[in-house]
């Protein structure tokens, strides 16, 4: 990419002594770029294969269970966000040979921390520990000491997927490079002992695990056995091995030697603080996922695929025909009787709404679970939704918004997968005919289509896809609208609050100055940037 010279980049009406002090300041940001990798740097590393892990307290409850079903997968969903963190702490705690943990965002608050410290814990009692981060989600210098700190052990290595070369204000760097920088690593999994893992839509931070009274991000995982880990953990090593992934050490020189024993005392105050919430007790009256551990648990078993991306798409050399969206396309192009969606980023574009209307031309019910304007953290995405609402309604779809409820939820307040008090929707999931089910991080948006890289898990289960179905009815009536149009073609909103319909003629629980910014946003040309 040429990158653009350096008047363009100072604004007009400043003097020419203000001119000299922001080169000055820019300089070093000119200069800069991403550092050579020597092979010495980058030690090729793999997954485990089977026989390796055989013997651990894993292999030994889950490899009977996994040969019982040759070329299937078991699974199990994770609804609730108390589960989801439960589920990778307790696999973290349990696993005695390897963990592979892959994530876009991760956040230096009290479950970022107290994973961080049980990865630490882990690598202390011997387990190889390969963490991969996407470099856009950790924001802070705070982060990147901490992870400093934890690559200097002989078990542990970090590696940042598509990283910024300036660490100080290294948003910037999307000045100088932002071709690159705009593609980003969106993918997550977690692997305890190439046995167990969990894929989904989850990020690592307090609003993703119920652990804030704050705005919490409504969200689906699985966890799964047998077959499909094989391909997640493959998965996980291309990403690994890929240029794309840096090592830390060569981004981040000189490890604070303290920072470990403060990475310990931040975990100590963080289990105090949500201990004080009654965080923990609901982790540990989670009882599903300790028989889970123990082989307790009845799976689901089924045929499940993986579909992901290609690391390369970050460099934008991977054919059309190669990328996830694609895949999603051939599955989704034949329903025989209806298909439910869920994303919390909905930008259809003009291709996705003829795709859509075709099939419900064909009398396939569709119905969308998207984002209301009061409840996304992104107006920009919902501008690029909001224009395509009429043609979708008048093709007979569906639609509906999940509500953002007046006040805070509590820790005590359950948060399923599609919503409570607080929350904003962020599962991503989609069923077919009550008998197919995708559950990933790929948003049905142009930039998880084109731009960042996915993953995810379409499985055959009539039974989870009743499950996420069942999910579906019961968190819309009182947690979502439901748009419609009326006589003169004109949108409105219907909600129900203990069985009484409310109806709205504009968004609602919007401003005017809010509505204004997305109408003018929705006939700007950015749809490629969302």
């Amino acid at each position: 990419m040429n990158k653009p010279g350096i008047r363009s980049l100072l604004p007009g009406g400043i003097t020419w002594y203000q001119r000299i002090i922001m080169l000055v300041l820019i300089m070093p940001l000119l200069a800069c770029g991403l550092p050579h990798v020597r092979d010495s740097e980058k030690p090729p590393s793999v997954a485990l294969k089977p026989e390796e892990v055989v013997g651990t307290k894993l292999g030994q409850t889950m490899q009977p269970l996994k040969a019982a079903h040759p070329g299937q997968s078991g699974i199990m969903p994770l609804l609730d966000a108390y589960s989801a963190f439960a589920a990778r702490m307790l696999l973290t705690h349990s696993a005695q040979k390897t963990l592979d943990v892959q994530y876009y965002i991760w956040r230096n608050d009290n479950t970022g921390i107290l994973f961080l410290e049980a990865l630490r814990k882990a690598a202390e009692r011997g387990v190889r520990v390969r963490l991969l981060l996407d470099d856009n989600g950790i924001d802070g210098r705070a982060l990147d000491a901490r992870l400093a700190a934890l690559n200097q052990h002989p078990n542990m290595e970090i590696r940042l997927f598509n990283p910024f070369p300036f660490r100080t204000f290294k948003k910037l760097g999307f000045l100088f490079d932002f071709s690159r920088l705009n593609r980003r690593m969106h993918n997550k999994s977690f692997i305890a002992d190439n046995m167990v893992t969990i894929i989904g839509g989850r990020n690592v931070g307090d609003e993703y695990f119920g652990a804030t009274d704050g705005v919490l991000f409504a969200d689906l995982d699985v966890m799964a056995i047998g077959a499909v880990v094989d391909d997640t953990s493959r998965d996980f090593d291309r990403y690994w091995a890929s240029a794309s992934a840096y090592p830390l050490s060569v981004l981040i020189h000189e490890p604070n030697d303290d920072e470990l024993q403060r990475l310990s005392d931040a975990a100590e105050q963080a289990e105090k603080t949500v201990t004080g919430q009654g965080y923990l007790k609901a982790l540990k009256d989670s009882q599903f996922i300790h028989d889970f551990i123990d082989g307790q648990h009845a799976f689901d078993w089924a045929e499940v695929e993986l579909l992901s991306d290609s690391p390369e798409k970050v460099t934008g050399e991977v054919a059309d025909r190669d990328l996830m969206v694609f895949d999603l396309a051939r599955i989704l192009r034949n329903p025989r009787e209806s298909v439910d969606l869920v994303s919390p980023y909905f930008v259809p574009t003009q291709t996705g709404v003829n795709g859509f209307s075709r099939l419900a031309g064909r009398g396939i019910k569709i119905r969308i679970l998207t984002n209301a304007l009061e409840s996304t953290d992104v107006a920009a995405v919902h501008a690029g939704y909001a224009k395509w609402r009429k043609p979708l309604l008048q093709a007979g779809i569906q639609l509906y918004e999940m509500r953002r409820q007046a006040g805070t939820r509590h820790m005590k307040d359950y948060l399923g997968p599609f919503g409570s008090s607080g929350s904003s929707l962020h599962a991503k999931t989609f069923t077919i005919d009550r008998s197919h089910v995708f559950i990933g991080s790929f948003n049905f948006d142009p930039r998880s289509a084109r731009l960042n890289t996915e993953l995810g898990f379409i499985i055959e289960s009539p039974s989870l896809a009743e499950q996420v179905e069942n999910a579906f009815k019961s968190g819309i009536p009182e947690n979502a609208y439901e748009v419609r149009l009326n006589e003169n073609n004109r949108l409105y909103w219907v909600s129900y609050q203990d069985g009484v319909e409310q109806r709205y003629d504009v968004d609602p629980g919007t401003s005017w100055l809010q509505r204004l910014f997305v109408r003018v946003l929705s006939v700007m040309p950015i749809d490629w940037l969302l």
